[in-house]
């Protein structure tokens, strides 16, 4: 903890002991009644605390990543409560979150996503560079031995690496353009081999 942080909780805790303290000396008559009622509302307030911290997880399970129909190829994705295409993309045995972003021309890995499917970013040259919304970074390539979305399957597939984080990796055309067909249709893009 920095210490401004633990001046905050110094002070926070003084100021909780203070309220505490009057509260008490108020309610000497009452006290087991009132101990009873803040113990509800504490445990209410921490049952509010969970919720948020948790929902996240609870709305990625209501609303589905992905599905594969019926022909056993096409691959549906739903769109997201932001708004976009997501899909959880297979690369080198580990499964990863990407952003589907038909104005990417690479599949781009954060940092920290090319960690995680074993590419050495420590030691990446960075001498490309791509223009973005948010100007012009550098970047570095790579091959990955197998990258995967439900059955569709390529191997020794180039990906570019940011040199710099970013809010998550993008699925762009070089990967998109092996499928036949994109179909966006409502609220739902499907991805026809």
């Amino acid at each position: 903890m920095e210490n401004i942080q633990i001046d905050n909780l110094i002070y926070l805790t003084v100021l909780g002991v203070a309220v505490a303290g009057w509260f008490i000396a108020e309610n000497r008559q009452g006290l087991g009644k009132t101990m009873r009622m803040a113990v509800a509302w504490g445990l209410i307030f921490m049952g509010f605390i969970a919720a948020y911290g948790l929902w996240e997880d609870v709305r990625t399970d209501l609303v589905p990543r992905q599905t594969v129909l019926a022909d056993g190829h096409s691959i549906e994705l739903p769109r997201q409560s932001d708004g976009h295409f997501h899909a959880v993309v297979d690369i080198n045995g580990r499964s990863l979150d990407f952003l589907v972003d038909t104005g990417a021309t690479d599949v781009v890995l954060t940092p920290t996503d090319a960690r995680q499917v074993g590419i050495d970013v420590d030691n990446l040259a960075f001498l490309g560079s791509a223009s973005t919304a948010n100007g012009i970074v550098k970047i570095a390539y790579e091959r990955v031995d197998d990258i995967s979305i439900g059955p569709f399957e390529l191997s020794n597939f180039p990906v570019a690496i940011n040199s710099a984080e970013m809010g998550g990796s993008l699925l762009g055309m070089s990967f998109l353009s092996q499928f036949d067909k994109i179909e966006i249709e409502g609220n739902s893009m499907t991805l026809i081999p």
